[in-house]
């Protein structure tokens, strides 16, 4: 795509990897077979390539972003599924990361939105805030209704449809270091995922050290900054990486690191572009870089390592590939692989490449079009006939349990069971195998 951006805009690193970005689309719309709202809306600005066009636009002639153009910039999921359909080489997220950013400086949002969006910065990246927040949404559950049919107040009547019936018992993330061991991994303690299933972390802890890992918590660390990120809010997402960065560097330096492990794979996309976000930061370039080469989806590491001993579990496991993990992060094979070695007969949906509609705040922000792809998702996933639904994402499980018939577990918790530790939670009422 041919671009005329002036000379001052590309003195900007952020405008100047842009610019370069847009110059790879062709138009060739491969990505609108692929983009979830394209499918359903059938808008050609609620596809990447419209939405490439807009940004183009806005960023080129450095526009003040209108109401319609953060409009369908909103509605894009980033999912990234265009990036796998993409014959060019498009880096969408980097574009659209940077368009969110420009949108959040510039543009002024309706009083409600801003509040719901400030609300979500302000609690979902604090565990203890937001298990607080959890505890507290039984309260207006029964205003739900209400709720929803006033337009600005949607978001809130999303956040109560998402809250679990009740808060597990808060579990302390605590390092195992083994007698003898073949390698020292740390592991991204997380913010959401533990508030809401700490058995996931668990689980991951008891494979790891079965398969010889230590597992270290760093201290000092947060939330990845994934959930501001995608909001635009760019400075409270570097301060997150930086953050990180300091806690896991640290723990290199101390004894030195085969891994970081990451069990949310939304956490595991924006951890692997550390380098990426703080390149321009000559005191954190060389140290972010070094942060994301380390880290793997959980899956990713297994795969690597190998798996114990397993014994054959008679159940039927579809899994549903997070958007996240075959898209962003391009783990598309291992964790199937590790199901079927660990005893399980893995089945995956059609449209297996569409998004669920999670994708971190969004089934809140935009909670029609979300509930309509978990509807979507779900009506796949339940003709399988599955004993268990298995994902690699906090945010797809949450919104895939909303409706499908089957429990969802995570991958990691199958695998364990399999190799030794206890029956998943979710399927205490299944038969003893």
């Amino acid at each position: 795509m041919q671009t005329s951006f002036p000379p001052e805009a590309l003195a900007d690193p952020a405008m100047r990897a842009s610019e370069e970005v847009i110059r790879k689309c062709v138009h060739c719309g491969f990505c609108t077979a692929t983009c979830p709202t394209y499918v359903l809306l059938g808008d050609e600005l609620d596809s990447p390539r419209g939405r490439i066009y807009l940004m183009k636009d806005m960023l080129e002639n450095q526009r003040e972003p209108s109401a319609e153009v953060v409009k369908h910039i909103d509605r894009c999921l980033s999912c990234l599924s265009c990036m796998t359909t993409c014959p060019s080489g498009v880096n969408y997220m980097h574009l659209v990361d940077h368009a969110r950013a420009y949108i959040n400086e510039r543009y002024e949002r309706p009083r409600a939105e801003r509040f719901f969006r400030g609300l979500l910065a302000a609690v979902l990246p604090y565990p203890e805030r937001f298990r607080l927040s959890l505890t507290l949404a039984p309260l207006a559950r029964p205003f739900r209704g209400l709720l929803r049919r006033v337009a600005a107040l949607r978001p809130l009547a999303a956040m109560l449809d998402l809250a679990p019936a009740s808060v597990p018992a808060p579990v302390l993330a605590q390092s195992t270091r083994l007698r003898t061991h073949a390698g020292r991994v740390a592991m991204l303690q997380g913010c959401a995922e533990p508030v809401l299933r700490p058995q996931i972390r668990e689980a991951a802890v008891r494979l790891l050290n079965r398969c010889g890992q230590d597992v270290i918590f760093a201290p000092n660390e947060g939330c990845c900054g994934a959930l501001v990120h995608h909001m635009g809010r760019e400075q409270d997402a570097l301060d997150a990486a930086r953050r990180n960065v300091d806690a896991w560097t640290a723990e290199i330096e101390r004894a030195g690191l085969d891994a970081i492990i990451i069990t949310a794979s939304g956490c595991g996309t924006t951890i692997k572009d550390y380098g990426f976000m703080l390149r321009g930061d000559p005191a954190y370039a060389e140290k972010a870089a070094r942060v994301s080469a380390l880290a793997v989806d959980v899956t990713e590491y297994l795969a690597k390592i190998g798996l114990p001993p397993s014994a054959a579990k008679n159940v039927t496991v579809a899994y549903h590939p997070a958007c996240s993990l075959q898209h962003g992060q391009k783990v598309i094979d291992a964790p199937k692989r590790l199901l079927a070695e660990a005893g399980f007969a893995v089945r995956v949906p059609a449209e297996a490449h569409l998004c669920c509609g999670s994708a971190g705040t969004y089934n809140i922000l935009q909670s029609e079009i979300a509930d309509t792809l978990g509807r979507r998702k779900a009506d796949h996933i339940d003709r399988l006939q599955a004993d268990v639904i298995a994902t690699g994402n906090i945010g797809c499980a949450t919104q895939i349990a909303r409706f499908a018939g089957a429990p969802v577990v995570h991958t990691v918790e199958l695998l364990d069971w399999a190799t030794g530790g206890p029956k998943p939670a979710a399927l205490r009422h299944f038969p003893q195998e």
